[in-house]
């Protein structure tokens, strides 16, 4: 029951009913409830500012963690650019420098994207900066190890290449030290042994009994098998590729024909003394684009150093020759 209220009435000298006008009242009620809204838009308006809903709260949550992602990101990115510049150093250093292969530079290893903006959808956003910067360094990465990939495909044919090429140069000595009585004759002016002038012998002498196992120096074809060469009696010839030619005379017999091909150490023919020849030797030549080269540097595939450095102590004797 609402409280009655009343006033003192001086002239009447008695107490009178307060009767309130319903303009006051809807006035009054109009102002509180205008005070009420205006109180509570500034309450919800202060609340926004300074407390965080739980919808907010984790939000910034995951905000948080996807900074720390992107930062361990960049970590592992900066890990990821040191495994591959110590590649891309023994790449340059070592296998494209033993290859014969020019070194990559830095600035193509490290070349950016031309064109558009490539990033320009990540921009307008409170970690635009570090997201970006993110996909930039991944971008780069990316690129560097399709640069470094193509290089080490490129090192591998060269590889396959140079094996092929170490293997197919003569670099054995074509008689083995055992079967040997001695090295007789090497490259460079020698005595005739018929003439007894001194002349250029083009070759090496390896004296050895009639029958000694003569053995291919490097991988290749027979292109001759024959006794159809002045002076050489019966020789085989084999093509090693990449201009090297060795010559093998005298021989007693052939063990392989023309047009086969043989490996380095495979067996060919066995000493002899046919065509022109004073005693069963080996005489052998190895040619280099046409022109006779001295065979004693060929020899690094079977002798030791002692070895190595005894035969070319007898080699550089200027003796008689046996051819």
């Amino acid at each position: 029951m609402a409280k009655v209220k009343y006033y003192y009435d001086s002239e009447t000298l008695s107490y009178r009913k307060i009767e309130r006008k319903k303009r006051t009242t809807i006035k009054f009620a109009m102002l509180f409830i205008l005070a009420s809204a205006l109180f509570g838009f500034l309450f919800v308006f202060l609340a926004s500012q300074y407390i965080e809903s739980p919808r907010e709260r984790a939000l910034k949550r995951e905000l948080t963690n996807l900074e720390l992602q992107y930062k361990l990101l960049n970590k592992r990115v900066d890990n990821a650019f040191a495994a591959l510049e110590s590649v891309e150093e023994r790449d340059n250093a070592i296998y494209r420098l033993y290859f014969e292969a020019n070194p990559i530079p830095i600035e193509q290893r490290r070349a950016g994207f031309g064109g558009i903006n490539r990033y320009k959808k990540y921009e307008g956003f409170d970690n635009s900066e570090l997201i970006i910067e993110s996909n930039k360094r991944l971008d780069r990465l990316q690129k560097a190890i399709v640069v470094q990939s193509k290089s080490l495909d490129e090192i591998a044919i060269l590889a396959e290449d140079k094996e092929k090429f170490l293997s197919s140069i003569p670099a054995i000595q074509p008689v083995k030290n055992e079967d040997l009585k001695h090295m007789a004759s090497g490259y460079g002016y020698r005595t005739d042994p018929f003439t007894k002038v001194r002349k250029f012998h083009f070759g090496m002498d390896f004296t050895a009994p009639r029958g000694t196992p003569v053995y291919a120096t490097g991988d290749g074809i027979v292109t001759r098998a024959d006794n159809n060469a002045s002076g050489y009696g019966k020789h085989i010839r084999i093509d090693h590729g990449y201009g090297y030619l060795s010559l093998y005379a005298h021989l007693y017999k052939y063990n392989v024909r023309s047009n086969q091909r043989v490996k380095r150490g495979d067996l060919i023919g066995y000493v002899g003394s046919t065509g022109r020849s004073e005693a069963p030797h080996l005489h052998y030549e190895v040619f280099k684009d046409d022109e006779r080269i001295n065979p004693i540097n060929f020899y690094y595939g079977n002798l030791s150093a002692d070895e190595y450095a005894r035969l070319l102590e007898k080699a550089s004797l200027e003796n008689q020759s046996l051819d």
